[in-house]
């Protein structure tokens, strides 16, 4: 199974921390986002990776060498980082995933694994949402009709109608990836629209037919690193557990 993580971003709401390390490299409680997420990644039985790099690309590619020598995986570089967005960044790993079915996750996301067991599985075409905690205008969130098919998607989407917030990791069948590819292709390439959130090829494809599910997860922890806030936080919510074991010793991986 293949997952594409984008880790382009050059994260100015983390400046000191993300003056010379990427997002992505982040330690929480002592283990970088990154490694958390392949790491949990290859547990849940991916075995093939895309990683979008950008800002500080280098050391994301030196530390997931160092950490995984023998992973499967395909570096997709954004040069244009600093003027895009993750639409942008995504649509250039069209060449490495248009035609599979994926996973799809931010760098910047900490979750459990359990979220991504609950995504499998459902089954493809269905998206994480976290239906506890706070909702806010800056927060992506999703609408649903009563068997959790989304309707709509974005941080335009009134809190008050909104089955949850979107945590940034979905699940797409191969068809789907095609149709998404199609319109990040039209969205990006052809309007132009390179500084957009992927979410609104999410939204276009749904509007053209596209089925997708919002899986709550519940209690389930998933939170994304925006903030020098979100980063306190979540070390000061995992720290609390027992330490992460980074170790995938039962996951065979390419030779």
């Amino acid at each position: 199974m293949k997952a594409v993580i984008l880790a382009a971003g050059c994260a100015t709401r983390l400046r000191p921390y993300s003056d010379d390390t990427p997002k992505t490299l982040l330690p929480v409680a002592g283990v970088p986002i990154l490694r958390r997420t392949l790491t949990s990644l290859l547990r849940a039985g991916f075995d093939q990776f895309v990683i979008g790099t950008g800002y500080l690309e280098h050391m994301v590619r030196d530390a997931v060498a160092s950490w995984f020598p023998s992973l499967d995986v395909t570096f997709v570089s954004n040069p244009d980082f600093r003027t895009t967005n993750n639409a942008y960044s995504l649509w250039l790993c069209r060449e490495a995933c248009a035609n599979d079915g994926f996973i799809l996750l931010d760098g910047d996301v900490v979750f459990d694994l359990a979220v991504v067991e609950e995504l499998v599985d459902r089954g493809p075409d269905c998206l994480a949402v976290r239906s506890v905690g706070g909702l806010g205008l800056e927060e992506v969130k999703v609408t649903a009709d009563r068997q959790d098919r989304v309707l709509a998607i974005g941080k335009h989407v009134p809190v008050r109608s909104a089955m949850g917030e979107s945590v940034g990791i979905e699940l797409f069948s191969a068809a789907t990836s095609r149709r998404l590819f199609d319109a990040l292709h039209s969205r990006v390439h052809d309007q132009g629209l390179v500084n957009e959130y992927y979410e609104a090829a999410f939204q276009q494809i749904l509007d053209e037919g596209a089925t997708l599910y919002g899986v709550d997860i519940g209690s389930k922890y998933a939170s994304e690193i925006d903030t020098i806030d979100d980063l306190m936080a979540a070390n000061a919510r995992l720290s609390a557990r027992p330490a992460f074991d980074t170790r995938v010793s039962s996951v065979r991986l390419a030779v």
